[in-house]
């Protein structure tokens, strides 16, 4: 039993999942989200009455089971939940508790899945994220649609006679719940302050010899070829690291990241996506600054698309962050067509933070971040300011021309006449 809001650690939930391992179930399936909170469940599953995003029966015994919880509660309270670090550690914990034969779907179709039940299994599935520059659907879709997967597949297997335990969970909670450590403080809190930590799971890094001297992060890396093929290579890049980095090279001037997918969706056998960057000398700033030039995708060796990069630069010695980069026009860094090629791509990375030159410590330097001080709302503040300031101007200076007469008439005497000289 545990207390209202409690935090599962990671190694409370070690605990915790033992009898997974130990009942008769051979068999492991870990649906796996880019985020996900508890409230999810009783928010979209009360709110949207038959339009509930949530039918298959999993989630529907999670959602009973929730509004039981709730609905017994003589008052509100907070749900225990599982803490970040516990949910990253998760796959790795999962992966080296058994012989596990491992399997990774990343492409969202179970029709063509083979399970051997000789052995235990264990499978991944990388839902799609319910945030993404590259899909036009809202959240509740989304989860609607995710829904769908795990129906699907817990069915398939259900038919088959396979028995399986199933974990259904994320990288980093969907929003920030309010904290339990402060409750007994009477001063007010900031939600604004209830910040998740800067990186959900440790970025990318690329070694030569002892020395790192690529690191690479991202919250969402995302693809969409031909305007219909959805590749999200987050989980895959960042979680699993199922990605191949031996082509990436490094020198004090030029260094290119290359990321490396074997069938990263049906259709495509092979994947390979680059970051060229160069550290060059500009005698305007008198000090090296380090630029993302261009962006190449290689797809099954043979079809090869170019993206050339707006302001993404840093001085040598920071790291580069921004939040949204991609090939929308809405994108702070936006990554431009080369070539007719890179016209059937759409690429979408959010929270993007690379650095390429002076690594020190395995970690991120300062990072210099693509807005800059004036934002467009700090422009609008600053324009409009100073149109009401001009108005109040002019005001002040029409009343600053105003005169009185010289002469008055006075009621009880007679009328003033005023020559037309005057």
């Amino acid at each position: 039993a545990l207390h209202e809001g409690h935090i599962v650690s990671a190694q409370e939930l070690t605990v915790l999942l033992q009898p997974v391992f130990t009942q008769n179930s051979r068999n492991l399936i870990l649906f796996l989200q880019d985020t996900l909170s508890i409230d999810d469940f009783t928010y979209h599953g009360e709110s949207y009455g038959n339009k509930n995003p949530f039918q298959n029966q999993v989630n529907k015994l999670s959602i009973n089971l929730l509004q039981e919880i709730l609905q017994s509660s003589p008052s509100s309270l907070v749900l225990p939940a599982v803490d970040c670090e516990a949910t990253r550690y998760l796959l790795r914990f999962l992966q080296e508790s058994r012989d596990w034969k491992l399997t990774n779907i990343t492409n969202l179709d179970v029709s063509q899945l083979e399970v051997n039940t000789s052995k235990p299994n264990f499978l991944v599935v990388q839902l799609q994220p319910l945030i993404s520059g590259l899909n036009d659907i809202s959240t509740e879709e989304a989860i609607a649609e995710n829904d769908k997967i795990i129906g699907r597949l817990t069915m398939d297997l259900q038919e088959r006679g396979i028995n399986f335990s199933v974990i259904y969970t994320a990288v980093r909670p969907s929003r920030i719940s309010r904290r339990t450590d402060v409750v007994g403080e009477l001063r007010r809190q900031l939600m604004a302050t209830e910040e998740e930590d800067s990186l959900s799971y440790a970025p990318l890094n690329v070694t030569t010899g002892n020395d790192t001297c690529i690191l690479f992060y991202a919250s969402n890396f995302s693809l969409k070829a031909n305007r219909s093929v959805f590749i999200d290579l987050t989980n895959a890049t960042f979680v699993t690291q199922d990605v191949d980095i031996s082509s990436s090279a490094c020198s004090d001037f030029n260094t290119t990241l290359s990321l490396k997918y074997t069938k990263p969706v049906n259709g495509i056998s092979s994947l390979e996506i680059r970051f060229l960057m160069t550290n060059g000398f500009y005698s305007v700033s008198a000090r090296n600054w380090s630029t993302l030039d261009s962006v190449e995708i290689v797809q099954d060796g043979e079809k090869f698309a170019k993206f050339n990069v707006s302001v993404i630069s840093a001085p040598a010695e920071y790291s580069f962050h921004c939040q949204l980069v991609g090939t929308s026009n809405l994108h702070p860094a936006r990554l431009v067509p080369s070539n007719n090629e890179a016209k059937n791509w759409e690429v979408f990375i959010s929270r993007l933070q690379i650095q390429g030159f002076n690594i020190e410590n395995n970690q991120f330097s300062y990072a210099s971040d693509c807005t800059g001080f004036f934002t467009p709302g700090i422009w609008m503040g600053l324009v409009t300011s100073v149109v009401l300031l001009w108005i109040l101007a002019y005001g002040i200076h029409m009343i600053m021309q105003l005169t009185t007469n010289s002469r008055f008439d006075d009621p009880k005497g007679p009328a003033l006449s005023i020559p037309q000289t005057e």
